[in-house]
């Protein structure tokens, strides 16, 4: 189970979809709202940020399993996990200060049991998720196609960012109500 102490949304959409041009879009609109916005984005690629031979770099070849790397304006925080590990949606927001955020986006993790925002391109050719997980709670896309949605699934226009960014405020105020039913109770707290 997840504990959310505070809003948490994912983008969920087969690969090529457009999740990351989306929430580009969505993340300046909601600051400008006043959202402090944390993010949680998952790779399959196995990425090295620090060049080799630099300090941080020869720190973690050392053995550190965490590394906080404090530069004017930034911190970076490396953790790392042993062989095999298999990360965890829980385990990544815990990594994230909570406090200083009022909405986590996730994007990846598309099998976590967390409020998700389905995204769909009718030119682009793959099943909708919606019917199997009972975590989506709105659907953003191109074109209906004579879908009946569930009345628990709210219709968005994947091409209407201030759209969509409305619909997650309205989220976040109702996750802060405690106004916020989800639909896979078990899952959530």
């Amino acid at each position: 189970m997840i504990k959310l102490t505070i809003p948490v949304l994912g983008v969920a959409a087969h690969s090529g979809t457009g999740k990351t041009t989306l929430i580009e879009q969505l993340i300046p609109i909601l600051t400008n709202r006043g959202f402090r916005i944390g993010m949680v984005k998952a790779s399959h690629h196995t990425i090295e940020p620090d060049p080799p031979g630099k300090d941080s770099f020869r720190l973690r070849q050392a053995g550190a399993h965490q590394l906080v790397l404090s530069t004017p304006g930034r911190s970076i925080c490396y953790t790392e996990y042993a062989q095999g590990h298999e990360r965890s949606l829980e385990e990544q927001l815990n990594l994230l200060d909570h406090d200083a955020l009022e909405l986590i986006i996730v994007e990846g993790f598309r099998e976590a049991p967390i409020p998700k925002i389905e995204l769909h391109r009718s030119d682009y050719d793959k099943p909708y998720l919606f019917p199997s997980d009972p975590n989506i709670i709105a659907i953003a896309w191109d074109i209906n196609d004579g879908i009946t949605l569930p009345s628990t699934i709210t219709e968005l226009d994947i091409n209407n960012p201030a759209n969509i960014a409305a619909f997650i405020e309205q989220f976040c105020h109702a996750f802060n109500d405690n106004a916020y039913k989800n639909p896979n109770e078990d899952h959530y707290e």
